[in-house]
């Protein structure tokens, strides 16, 4: 045997832990709002910007592109995002909220906020290396 331990190996642990996280709070939005996490990760970037490419948000929030398009697609035929071509740059499509979009942001946010709380109370006092920990990971890339 290696002596290799995957349920150890801290990439592993963090991919589970993430999955896990993830698929939690994608239960609720899903159930209470009927978007996908794909359309989740896009809103929630486009709430705090005015306009953003597809390109932009692909690299913002580690998903594939065609992910990325697709759910900006389903956003925009309920009506919760518009695309608009980019003026200096006709090759770009630049993403932003309809009132329609912010009306849902505004009643996700507190339901993301309850759910990390509800994480940071699990991590009780650990919470606070744990999040200066995944920053130290995280980088520049967040």
């Amino acid at each position: 045997m290696s002596g290799f331990d995957l349920a150890a190996f801290l990439p592993y642990q963090l991919a589970v832990a993430s999955a896990r996280v993830s698929r939690g709070f994608a239960d609720l939005y899903r159930a209470e709002f009927g978007i996908s996490l794909p359309e989740w990760r896009v809103l929630a970037h486009l709430a705090g910007s005015e306009a953003v490419s597809v390109r932009e948000i692909h690299a913002r929030v580690d998903m594939d592109k065609s992910k990325v398009s697709r759910a900006a697609a389903r956003l925009e035929s309920q009506g919760l995002i518009e695309k608009r071509t980019h003026p200096e740059d006709r090759r770009l499509v630049e993403m932003r909220l309809t009132d329609r979009g912010r009306d849902l942001i505004e009643r996700i946010v507190p339901v993301a906020n309850a759910y990390q709380a509800r994480i940071l109370a699990e991590l009780g006092p650990d919470a606070a290396p744990f999040r200066t920990a995944l920053q130290t990971l995280l980088g520049d890339r967040t």
